[in-house]
C-alpha cells in the first residue's frame, strides 16, 4: 500500500481526505477526515521522524547512522518541531546563572529550603 499524497499533483494544494473504506467488510464513509499533523510532514521528513524514533532520540546515533553533522541533525529537528506546529526550546527551563545556582544550593544544604523547593527555583518556577 502506497502512502496517501498530501499536495495536489496539479496545484500543489493540500490534499483532503473525503472516503475511508474497510476492505474486510466492504463498509464506505464519506467526509471530510482530519489526517492529523504527521500528515504535514515531507516524506524526507517523516523518514528523520523514523529514523529518530529507532535511534531513541540520540542523535550521536543518528549522527552515526545518517552520516551528518550534529548542527545539519539538529537544524533538521527544529524544521519537524515547527512544522508540527510548535516552537523549538519554547518548553525548556530557563537559564540559571551560576550565583543563582549556587545559593540554591547552598540553601538546601542549610536546610532553608526543601529539595522539591530547591528543583522547583532551578527550573525558573518559584523565587
Amino acid at each position: 500500500m502506497r502512502p496517501a499524497p498530501t499536495r495536489c499533483p496539479i496545484c500543489q494544494s493540500e490534499m483532503e481526505v473525503v472516503r475511508l473504506h474497510c476492505p474486510s467488510c466492504d463498509t464506505s464513509m464519506e467526509g471530510r477526515f482530519a489526517l492529523g499533523q504527521f500528515s504535514n510532514l515531507s516524506p524526507e521528513q517523516m523518514e528523520f521522524v523514523f529514523t529518530f524514533v529507532r535511534c531513541e532520540g540520540k542523535i550521536n546515533r543518528m549522527e552515526q547512522e545518517l552520516g551528518l553533522s550534529y548542527p545539519t541533525i539538529r537544524n533538521r529537528l527544529h524544521e519537524v518541531i515547527r512544522k508540527l506546529g510548535f516552537e523549538p526550546g519554547k518548553d525548556e527551563s530557563p537559564e540559571i546563572d551560576d550565583e543563582v545556582r549556587s545559593t540554591v544550593i547552598a540553601d538546601l544544604e542549610a536546610g532553608k529550603i526543601t529539595a522539591d523547593q530547591a528543583m522547583r527555583m532551578l527550573r525558573g518556577e518559584e523565587e
